[in-house]
């Protein structure tokens, strides 16, 4: 649960600096005046242009700054130059399904960490990263590790980092938006019977707003990680087309005997091949990826030839 939460506190930060950012420039420039001179409404016309340029902005941050952010944070040494047998069959593997999937070969890493995890991540198809764990290299086959990497690719080529910027920005919007909404809602009626020429706002807005900023925000991360669920199953059956049913399978039985946690910060939480665990109730609604017996179970319950690349 620990990388769930740094994920949603990630995407919080980000909107919440943007939100500070653009009050200083309102206060300096007087952006909503500008914009009720152009004949928007005096509040929300200025909130929906806020709400849209905060959500995608953070959002958008967030995905460009990842590939940077994962080579720190995961402490990520690059194969320019394979300095052993491993190092090179790694990125022929890379190589050559980057070529089946249509994409760049993605830059190849490796990370240092006993336990069994992998993750792709970048900005865009033809400019990612994909990297592996020490401990992945160690505990599973070439063939399992083939798998792996073979999943990790369909996330780059099904374009998942992207998709899920897109959907992360549009649950920004709404949260920001209606969560000023709601604060100047409640502020007008703590204040009603004040006159207020300048269309301010009293303190009714700022709590109303952080409070709703929350519960919102909690409430779009349900959302996130619905899709990131969903999309773990479809790079598993690209993980499949691209090194076999059998492979990728056996891949997820590795991890599911060697599952401990698998603890990644931020934003690279989502994007790990390894699972987070059980869960019932709201807990499993916080998963970012489903159950590793489900993830079997759904590929042992196609035909092999439907993994036919």
């Amino acid at each position: 649960m620990k990388r769930v939460f740094l994920l949603i506190a990630t995407n919080l930060a980000v909107v919440l600096v943007l939100s500070i950012a653009w009050n200083v420039l309102d206060s300096l420039f007087g952006i909503s005046r500008i914009l009720v001179g152009m004949g928007l409404p005096a509040h929300f016309g200025y909130v929906a242009i806020m709400a849209l340029a905060l959500g995608f902005g953070g959002a958008f941050i967030s995905l460009w700054m990842s590939k940077w952010m994962a080579k720190r944070s995961m402490g990520v040494q690059l194969i320019e130059k394979p300095a052993t047998a491993q190092e090179q069959w790694l990125l022929e593997t890379v190589q050559k399904q980057s070529g089946m999937v249509g994409i760049n070969m993605p830059e190849v890493g490796i990370f240092h960490s006993p336990e069994p995890n992998a993750f792709a991540t970048g900005a865009r198809k033809n400019d990612a990263l994909v990297a592996v764990s020490q401990g992945l290299l160690d505990q599973m086959t070439r063939d399992e590790v083939e798998a792996v990497l073979g999943h990790e690719i369909s996330h780059i080529a099904n374009g998942d980092m992207v998709t899920q910027t897109l959907l992360q920005g549009v649950l920004n919007t709404f949260v920001i938006f209606i969560a000023r909404v709601v604060g100047y809602l409640v502020d007008s009626f703590l204040s009603r019977g004040e006159e207020n020429n300048e269309g301010g706002v009293g303190i009714g807005y700022f709590v109303t707003s952080i409070i709703m900023d929350i519960l919102l925000g909690f409430l779009a991360s349900l959302i996130v990680m619905r899709f990131s669920r969903w999309r773990e199953f479809h790079a598993d059956e690209g993980g499949a087309h691209l090194a076999g049913k059998q492979k990728m399978i056996a891949a997820l039985k590795r991890l599911q005997k060697a599952e401990t946690g698998h603890d990644m910060p931020g934003e690279l939480a989502a994007f790990g091949i390894a699972g987070n665990g059980m869960g019932e109730g709201l807990k499993r609604l916080l998963l970012s990826h489903p159950p590793l017996e489900e993830r079997i179970a759904a590929l042992q319950a196609k035909p092999d030839n439907a993994f036919a690349f």
